[in-house]
C-alpha cells in the first residue's frame, strides 16, 4: 500500500503553467535527496511523450529509463495546487504525485492510486484539503485485495456430500494462507446454502487473514439430500472487501455456468468467475514493455478497445483476477501488469475476433513503446545475483554450533543433496496416483527395516515418528489434490511436503520447528523411490560425515565404526541432527553455514563437539595438538567410566550431585548404569504427547513408577507439563497468540486447566511412594504462580494418606525466566528447591535463539550475565538453606562446570552418556579453585572473554 508521511506532502503551491509545476516537482524530489537536479529533466522529456494526467484532478510525474541513473532512492513527493494547474492535454490538476523510482516500483504506486479515480467528489475533496494528513487519508486508503486463483480451488475432490466439499474448500484457504483453524471450525457448524445450478455457499468471517474464494467441486456430479451438487463455493468473508467475490459468484450464477464446473480444470473455472461466458472468445499477448503496462501504454490500450465494434475485457492470465473493461484506464493500469505477464483479453458477438487481433498486436507491438522479444525461463523476475560461497580457510578454527561433545580427526565425506530431476506436470492423474501410492508403500518398508537395524531407542523413536508422518492423511490428500490438478506425482508430493514442513518452520517454538527437517527426510524418501534415486556410497575408511542437514534415516544407515564425527549446514542444538548425534555419542558441530557444502571429499578435518569448531586441512603442529587431546580425552573417558558409580565429589571431597535429564521413563536403568544419582530432570510431557487425550491417573501412575522404581531409591526430580502454544496438545487447544514463545505456556498454561495439573501430581505422588521425590514447575515468573500450584499439592498431601504416597516430597521452580531469577531472594523463602535450566535462561537473557542458525554460537551460557543471574540464585537460596540444580547444556560444558561449583551449586544435571565424565571433571579442581575460576569469569564482559580467560588458566 502507498504509505505517506506528512513530510512527503507539500501544500497550498501556485503554478502558472505545466511546466512550472513540473520544476516544482523535481525540486521537491531533489530537496528530499531522493533524486540529482538533472532528474528534472527526465521529467520534461517523459511528459512530451505522453501526458501523465491519470484522472480524478491527479497527475504522476516521473521520469523516462534513462533518468534513472539520477536517482538516489525510491521514493514521492506529493504537491498540491489548491487554484489547479491547466495540464497540457487540457485536464486540470490539483494533485501532482511525483515518483522517483529506480525500476518499475512505480507501476505498484498507480495500481494503489486506482482506486481514488473511481471515486466521486475526489477531485474537489483533494483541491480543498488544509493538511497533510486528509491529503493522505485520500491517497493512501487502497482496498484489501482479496484471493481467488488456482491456489484456492479445489477441483474433482472424491466428496460424498456438501460438507466434506465445503470443509475442502475451507482447507484448501487455510494452505493458501488465507484463513487460520477457527474459519474451518466455523464453516464445519454450517449447513451449506443452495444457489441453484448445482451450487452451494457457505461462508464466514471467523480467522479470516485475507478475504477469498475457494470453490470445491467433485469428482461428478452427486445428489445430495437436498439436490443436485456440482460445487460449494466457500467464502472468506472481510468487512466489505470481499463484495468483489460475492460480484463473482453472481456473474457465474447469471452465466448460467454453474453445471459445466465438474470435471473442468482450473482455468476453465477461473475464466468462469471471472466473468468469461462458455461463448466469449478469448486470446493471449504478453506484455513485452520494460516497466510493465504504466500510464502511457495502458493509454494506448484502452484507445484501441474503444474503436472496436464488440466491448473488449482483459484480465491478467496467471491468478484469479476478474475481467475488467479494457475501455477504462483506471481498470487497465489497477491490473499492474508487469513485463512478461500474459493478458487474456475476451469479447463476444460479431466482430470478436477482429477485436481481440487488434488489442493482441497492439500489446505485441509494445503499444507506442519500443520492446524486445520476451525470453521464456530467463525473464520471470529481476534475477537476484546470489552470493559467491567461499570455502572454508585452511587452519582456521571456524566456529558454529556445539550439538554433541568429543573429538573427531578423519577426511571429509560430502553428501550432497541428490537431484531429483521430474517432470512437472502429467496427463494421467490415475497412475500418478497409483506411481505415488507404490512409492510410499516402498518408503514405508524401507523405514520398517531402518527400526529394526536401528542403533539405540532415541534413533528408532524418530524413525517410528517418521512413520506416523508418512501415513499422515492430510499429507496424503494434498498431494492428490495436486495430481488432479495437472502436477506428476514427484511434483505433488513434494508440494504437500514443502507446503507442510514450511508451516512447521513458521512456528516459534525452535524444537518443533526444527521437524520441519524430518518432514523433508520423508519427502525426500518417496522422491527417491520415485525418482528411482541411489545415495553415494561412503568410504571404507574412518570418515566426518558433512551434510547440509541430517536427518533420522540418514543416522539409521551410519555405520558407526567408521563415522567418526558430524558435520551439518543447517540445524541447531535441539535439531535431531544433535539429538541422534548424542545418542550415538558421536562428536558432532551443527550450524555451521553453506560454505562446508564447498569442501572436498578427503579433506582432513579436525571437529570439536565441545567448542563447536571445525578446522579444515590443520597444520601438522595443529593436527599433533588434536592429537594428543584425543588420545587424553580417550583415556579420561576410560578411567571416568571405571569410576562412574563413585559419588560426585571435588579432589578436596566437596559434594555436587550428578544426576541425568531424562525425556523418557524408559531410559532410567540406562542412566543408572551409567553412573547417575538420581534424574535431575524428567521431562513429562513425553507422555502427554503420546496420547490423543489427556493421559488418566493410572496411566501416568504407570510411567512415573517405571523412574521411580528404577532408581532404586535413588532422587527423582519430575518437571510438570511444559506445553503451550509453541508445543500444543492436539486435544488442549490454545489461542492463536503474536509470539507463544513468551505465552501461555508451562505453569501458566496449566494454571488454566487445574484439574489436569492436579491429575499430574496425584500420580507423582503416589508412584513416588517409598522415595525421595522433588516437583519442579516450569516457566515460573514470579511468587504468585509458585503458591498457585503449591495450594494444589499441599491440599493433595492433605488428602492421600501417607500410606499412599510419597513422603519426602519437595516443591521447586526452574529458573528459566530473568524475572524469576531477580527476584530469587522472595521465591527462596517459600520453595524448596531451585533448577537452573540454563538454556532458556541465557536465551531469555541475551534474547538469543539458541537454535538460530547465524546466532546460535553466541548463545553462551558462560556470558557473566547469565552467570550472575545463577550467583543470585545460588545466593538467595543457600540464604535460607535451600539446594539449588543446574539442568541444561552448561552443566555438562567441561570449562563450566568449576565455575558453576564455584558459584555454590549443588547438583549438576546432564545427557545419562556424560555423567562419568561429568564426575570425573569434579575431581579434577578443589573448591578454592573453583571459586577463584567462578571470581575469574565474573569479571569479564563477554562469554568470548570468558573462555579465553578459562582456557588460558
Amino acid at each position: 500500500m502507498l504509505t505517506l508521511d506528512q513530510d512527503d506532502i507539500i501544500l497550498d503551491r501556485h503554478a502558472d503553467d505545466w511546466r512550472s509545476a513540473l520544476d516544482l516537482a523535481a525540486q521537491s524530489l531533489s530537496d528530499a535527496g531522493l533524486v540529482t537536479e538533472a532528474y528534472r529533466e527526465g521529467l520534461h522529456d517523459r511528459e512530451s511523450q505522453s501526458s501523465t494526467y491519470l484522472g480524478n484532478a491527479i497527475a504522476i510525474p516521473h521520469g523516462t529509463p534513462e533518468s534513472r541513473e539520477h536517482v538516489k532512492r525510491t521514493g514521492v513527493r506529493v504537491i498540491q495546487f489548491p487554484a489547479g494547474v491547466e495540464w497540457h492535454d487540457g485536464n486540470r490538476v490539483h494533485v501532482l504525485v511525483t515518483i522517483a523510482a529506480q525500476s518499475d516500483e512505480h507501476l505498484d504506486i498507480l495500481r494503489q492510486l486506482t482506486h481514488v479515480l473511481d471515486r466521486e467528489g475526489v477531485a474537489d475533496r483533494l483541491a480543498a484539503a488544509d493538511s497533510a494528513r486528509e491529503i493522505a487519508s485520500l491517497l493512501s486508503k487502497a482496498p484489501v485485495e482479496s484471493r481467488l486463483d488456482s491456489d484456492t480451488l479445489c477441483l474433482n475432490f472424491p466428496a460424498l456430500d456438501t460438507l466434506e466439499l465445503a470443509l475442502a474448500g475451507a482447507a484448501r484457504l487455510r494452505q493458501s494462507g488465507c484463513v487460520d483453524n477457527t474459519f474451518i471450525a466455523a464453516i464445519s457448524d454450517q449447513r451449506p446454502c443452495p444457489l441453484g445450478q448445482g451450487l452451494w455457499l457457505v461462508s464466514s468471517a471467523t480467522g479470516v487473514q485475507t478475504p477469498a474464494l475457494s470453490l470445491a467441486t467433485p469428482e461428478a456430479s452427486f445428489q445430495g439430500s437436498q439436490g443436485t451438487v456440482n460445487g460449494v463455493l466457500c467464502l472468506a468473508a472481510q468487512g466489505e472487501a470481499h463484495r468483489d467475490l460475492l460480484e463473482r459468484i453472481v456473474t457465474l450464477l447469471d452465466s448460467q455456468s454453474g453445471e459445466t464446473l465438474v470435471g473442468a480444470d482450473s482455468d476453465t473455472v477461473l475464466s468462469r468467475l471471472s466473468g468469461e461466458s462458455a461463448s466469449a472468445r478469448t486470446a493471449k499477448a504478453r506484455v513485452l514493455n520494460a516497466h510493465g503496462l504504466h500510464a502511457r501504454p495502458a493509454k494506448q490500450l484502452v484507445q484501441i478497445a474503444r474503436e472496436q465494434q464488440v466491448p473488449v475485457k482483459v484480465r491478467l492470465a496467471e491468478g484469479g483476477g476478474g475481467a475488467v473493461s479494457a475501455a477504462s484506464l483506471t481498470k487497465v493500469i489497477g491490473l499492474g501488469a508487469r513485463r512478461g505477464q500474459q493478458l487474456l483479453f475476451s469479447a463476444e458477438g460479431t466482430g470478436a475476433d477482429a477485436a481481440l487481433d487488434a488489442v493482441c498486436r497492439a500489446v505485441q507491438e509494445g503499444l507506442g513503446d519500443k520492446v524486445v522479444p520476451f525470453e521464456e525461463g530467463r525473464e520471470h523476475s529481476e534475477p537476484i545475483a546470489e552470493p559467491v560461497i567461499e570455502p572454508l580457510e585452511a587452519d582456521t578454527a571456524h566456529l558454529a554450533v556445539a550439538a554433541s561433545p568429543g573429538l573427531a580427526i578423519a577426511e571429509a565425506f560430502v553428501m550432497r543433496p541428490p537431484r531429483f530431476e521430474y517432470p512437472e506436470r502429467a496427463e494421467k492423474p490415475t497412475e500418478e496416483s497409483r506411481r505415488l501410492d507404490v512409492a510410499i508403500q516402498e518408503a514405508r518398508q524401507q523405514l520398517a527395516v531402518l527400526i529394526r537395524q536401528a542403533p539405540g531407542g532415541e534413533v528408532s523413536e524418530i524413525l517410528s515418528m517418521h512413520e506416523e508422518m508418512l501415513d499422515d492423511p492430510e499429507l496424503h490428500e494434498a498431494a492428490r489434490e495436486g495430481i488432479r490438478e495437472g502436477l506428476s506425482a514427484e511434483a505433488g508430493w513434494w508440494q504437500a511436503i514443502e507446503t507442510a514442513a514450511h508451516a512447521q518452520e513458521m512456528l516459534a517454538d525452535r524444537l518443533l520447528a526444527e521437524r520441519a527437517a524430518d518432514l523433508r527426510d520423508v519427502g525426500r524418501r518417496v522422491l527417491g523411490v520415485l525418482c528411482d534415486i541411489e545415495l553415494p556410497e561412503p568410504p571404507e575408511r574412518p570418515y566426518i560425515l558433512v551434510m547440509d542437514d541430517i536427518g533420522p534415516s540418514d543416522v539409521a544407515r551410519l555405520d558407526t565404526s567408521r563415522v567418526q564425527g558430524l558435520l551439518t549446514a543447517r540445524g541447531g542444538a535441539t535439531a535431531h541432527s544433535a539429538i541422534l548425534a548424542r545418542a550415538l555419542g558421536i562428536p558432532a558441530v551443527v550450524g555451521a553455514g553453506p560454505r562446508i557444502m564447498r569442501l572436498d571429499n578427503g579433506v582432513e578435518l579436525v571437529l570439536d563437539g565441545e567448542r563447536g569448531r571445525v578446522i579444515p586441512s590443520p597444520s601438522l603442529e595443529r593436527r599433533q595438538r588434536a592429537e594428543l587431546r584425543l588420545k587424553e580425552r580417550e583415556r579420561l573417558e576410560r578411567d571416568a567410566w571405571a569410576a562412574r558409580f563413585e559419588e560426585g565429589r571435588t579432589r578436596d571431597g566437596h559434594r555436587i550431585e550428578v544426576a541425568a535429564n531424562l525425556g523418557n521413563t524408559a531410559h532410567t536403568q540406562d542412566a543408572v548404569e551409567r553412573g547417575a544419582e538420581g534424574i535431575g530432570l524428567l521431562r513429562t510431557e513425553f507422555i502427554f504427547m503420546a496420547h490423543a487425550q489427556a493421559p488418566d491417573l493410572d496411566t501416568q501412575i504407570a510411567e512415573y513408577r517405571t523412574a521411580v522404581q528404577d532408581l532404586g531409591g535413588r532422587p527423582l526430580v519430575a518437571r510438570t507439563l511444559d506445553v503451550g502454544g509453541d508445543k500444543p496438545l492436539p486435544y488442549w487447544p490454545v489461542p492463536p497468540e503474536d509470539n507463544p514463545f513468551l505465552g501461555l505456556r508451562g505453569i501458566r498454561l496449566s494454571l488454566t486447566q487445574p484439574e489436569i495439573l492436579e491429575t499430574q501430581l496425584r500420580a507423582l505422588l503416589m508412584a513416588g511412594s517409598g522415595s525421595p521425590l522433588r516437583i519442579m514447575l516450569p516457566m515460573v515468573k514470579d511468587i504468585a504462580e509458585f503458591r498457585q500450584a503449591k495450594t494444589i499439592l499441599d491440599r493433595l498431601l492433605a488428602e492421600i494418606p501417607e500410606s499412599d504416597r510419597a513422603t519426602d516430597v519437595q516443591l521447586g521452580v526452574m529458573i528459566e525466566i530473568p524475572s524469576c531469577a531477580l527476584l530469587a531472594p522472595s521465591l527462596a523463602a517459600e520453595v524448596d528447591f531451585f533448577s537452573i535450566g540454563t538454556n532458556d535462561l541465557t536465551q531469555y537473557t541475551l534474547a538469543i535463539d539458541r537454535g538460530h542458525s547465524e546466532l546460535s554460537a553466541q548463545a553462551d551460557g558462560l556470558h557473566p550475565a547469565v552467570l550472575r543471574l545463577i550467583q543470585m540464585t545460588v545466593e538467595a537460596a543457600h540464604a535460607q538453606d535451600k539446594w539449588v540444580g543446574v539442568c541444561g547444556e552448561l552443566a555438562s560444558d567441561a570449562l563450566a562446570v568449576p565455575v558453576l561449583v564455584g558459584l555454590g551449586v549443588d547438583e549438576l544435571s546432564v545427557a545419562a552418556r556424560q555423567v562419568p565424565l561429568v564426575k570425573a571433571r569434579l575431581r579434577d579442581f578443589d573448591v578454592a579453585d573453583a571459586r577463584y575460576q567462578a571470581e575469574l569469569a565474573l569479571t569479564q564482559s563477554t562469554s568470548e572473554a570468558v573462555r579465553e580467560a578459562l582456557e588460558a588458566r
